[in-house]
C-alpha cells in the first residue's frame, strides 16, 4: 500500500499559538505550553527537525484515560495533553503486546514479519533505523522484549537505551517479578547490579535516563521511545503509595487494588516527561505521542462512560484492541481537536517519516502503513475507510484476521465469516446473519472481503 503525499505547509502556520496548557506533578504547577521559555537550544533546534517522544503504555486500553470517557482512574496530565493536541478516537492494535510492537515499530502487517513471540528478526528495519539515518539521536527506555539484547537494539537504530526484557526468555513470567521494584535492567551490553537497582521503581529510573539523554542532546534532533512497564501486572503499590517501601514483588501476589495507583502513577511519569521538555526550552519544536499498547486486562473492570466494562486484553473485541492515542505538537497541532479516522499501527511509520521531513528507505521492505499527518491539521481528511489486523500470537494459536471500519467488522472466512455491528454488539455476541443483512450492509461487507481478499503474504 503506498502512503499518501507529504502536504507542505506555509512557514506562517508554524508560528505562535495562544492557547494556555498546564500539567501537574505531585501538586506542582508546569508552565503553559504556549508561554514556556524559549531558550538558545529552542531557537537552534526550531531551524531543524522536531524532537518526538513516543510514550508506549502497556496494557492501557481505551477506556482508562478519563479525556476518552473513563470514570476509574486518576489521568489529569494525560488528559491535559489531549487538550493541547488531537485525541484520536479509533485507534486499533492488536490483542497483545508483542504482535502489536512489531507492527508499530516496522510499519508491516504481521503477515510479513511476525514469527515467534517476543522475538523481531534483526533483517527488519524500524523507524528507529529511519530517524537514525535522518541525523536524529534514538533512545529506547522501557519494555524491549524483541530479544537481541545489546546487538539488536543497536541494530534496529537506537543510540542509547535502558531496557527491560533484552532477550526472548521462557523466563519471563519470572522475570515479571523484577519489572518494578529492584528491577532487572540491561544497559551497555550487560544487566545493572543489584546496588544500582535497590530499592528503585523501573520507570522512575526509565524516565530519569531518559532526561539525560535529552540533556546530552539539546542541540540536535532526538528521537525517544519510551515503553512504559506500567501499568501491566504483576499489581502493587508505586513509590507514591505506603506500602512501597516494604513490598516484596517476589514473593507478595499480585493485587488489582493497586491498578488505580499504578495509573496515577504512569500519569505522573507522563507529566515528569513533558515538565522537562518544558524546562528546557524545548516544548515549541517537541512532538509527543501517547498510545496504548493494547487493550486493558480482563481482571480489570473499569467505568466507561457510565458503564462497568471488562477488559477485553487478548480478545479481538474492540476492549482488546482499542487504544488511547494522544499527540501534541505546539504551534501545529489546534488544541482540543478531535480525530475520528482509524489508525491501524503499522501507520505510525509514514507518519513518524512525515514529521522528521522524511522518507522510508527502500530497504525496509513493503511498508503496509499510510502516512495520516495530513490529518493532524485537518481532521476531516479521511486517511482511510478501513482497519486491517492478522493475529496468531504463538505457534499454537489459531489464525485471526478481520477487518473493520468505524460501525462493521467481518473476520475472514477461516473464522466463518462473521460479520458484526460493532456499534450496537462491542462484545460481538450476534453476528448479522445472512437473512437479516441490509443491502447497505451487503454493500460493506463485500468492501471488507475485498480488502481480506489482498492482504496475503
Amino acid at each position: 500500500m503506498k502512503t499518501r503525499p507529504i502536504l507542505l505547509f506555509p512557514c506562517y502556520f508554524l508560528v505562535a499559538f495562544s492557547f494556555g496548557f498546564l500539567f501537574f506533578v505531585s501538586c506542582q504547577k508546569v508552565t503553559s505550553l504556549n508561554k514556556a521559555p524559549v531558550s538558545s537550544q529552542d531557537t537552534n533546534q526550531l531551524s531543524g527537525k522536531p524532537n518526538i517522544i513516543f510514550i508506549l503504555a502497556d496494557d492501557c486500553g481505551f477506556e482508562i484515560p478519563t479525556c476518552n470517557g473513563g470514570g476509574s482512574y486518576s489521568t489529569p496530565n494525560i488528559d491535559l495533553l489531549s487538550k493541547s493536541g488531537m485525541r484520536f478516537t479509533q485507534c486499533y492494535s492488536l490483542p497483545l503486546c508483542s504482535p502489536s510492537r512489531i507492527e508499530l515499530i516496522t510499519g508491516k502487517y504481521n503477515f510479513r514479519n511476525y514469527t515467534l513471540w517476543g522475538t523481531l528478526n534483526t533483517s527488519e528495519k524500524t523507524f528507529a533505523n529511519m530517524f537514525h539515518n535522518t541525523g536524529y539521536k534514538t533512545c529506547y527506555a522501557g519494555k524491549w522484549q524483541l530479544d537481541g539484547g545489546d546487538s539488536s537494539i543497536h541494530k534496529f537504530g537506537f543510540d542509547k537505551y535502558l531496557v527491560w526484557l533484552p532477550f526472548l526468555t521462557n523466563k519471563e513470567p519470572t522475570e515479571s517479578k523484577y519489572r518494578y521494584k529492584n528491577p532487572h535492567l540491561y544497559q551497555n551490553g550487560k544487566f545493572l547490579s543489584a546496588p544500582q537497582t535497590a530499592g528503585k521503581y523501573a520507570d522512575d529510573m526509565f524516565v530519569n535516563y531518559i532526561t539525560r539523554f535529552i540533556d546530552s542532546n539539546l542541540t540536535k534532533p532526538f528521537f525517544v521511545l519510551y515503553s512504559t512497564s506500567l501499568v501491566h501486572q504483576p499489581y502493587g503499590p508505586t513509590p507514591d503509595d505506603p506500602e512501597f517501601a516494604n513490598w516484596d514483588y517476589t514473593t507478595m501476589a499480585s493485587d488489582t487494588k493497586f491498578f488505580p495507583g499504578m495509573v496515577k502513577y504512569m500519569d505522573k511519569k507522563v507529566a515528569e516527561l513533558i515538565r522537562f521538555i518544558y524546562q528546557k526550552g524545548l516544548s515549541s519544536n517537541t512532538v509527543i505521542l501517547f498510545v496504548g499498547d493494547n487493550g486493558t486486562p480482563s481482571n480489570i473492570s473499569s467505568l466507561f462512560r457510565g458503564k462497568l466494562i471488562q477488559g477485553g486484553k487478548a480478545t479481538t473485541t474492540q476492549y482488546g484492541t482499542h487504544v488511547p492515542f494522544i499527540a501534541s505538537w505546539p504551534g501545529h497541532i489546534t488544541a482540543g481537536t478531535i480525530n475520528n479516522n482509524i489508525i491501524n499501527f503499522p501507520d505510525f511509520m509514514p507518519l513518524l517519516a512525515s514529521i522528521a521531513g522524511t522518507t522510508i528507505s527502500s530497504n525496509a521492505g513493503i511498508i503496509d502503513g499510510v502516512d495520516f499527518y495530513p490529518s493532524f491539521f485537518d481532521p476531516n481528511d479521511i486517511i482511510r475507510a478501513w482497519g486491517f489486523c492478522q493475529w496468531k500470537p504463538y505457534s499454537t494459536s489459531p489464525l485471526r484476521r478481520w477487518d473493520q471500519t468505524l460501525n462493521y467488522k467481518l473476520y475472514d472466512s477461516i473464522n466463518n465469516s462473521k460479520f458484526y455491528n460493532i456499534l450496537t454488539d462491542t462484545l460481538e455476541k450476534l453476528p448479522i446473519l445472512k437473512k437479516n443483512i441490509t443491502a447497505n450492509e451487503k454493500i460493506i461487507k463485500q468492501q471488507l472481503q475485498d480488502v481480506l481478499n489482498q492482504m496475503h503474504n
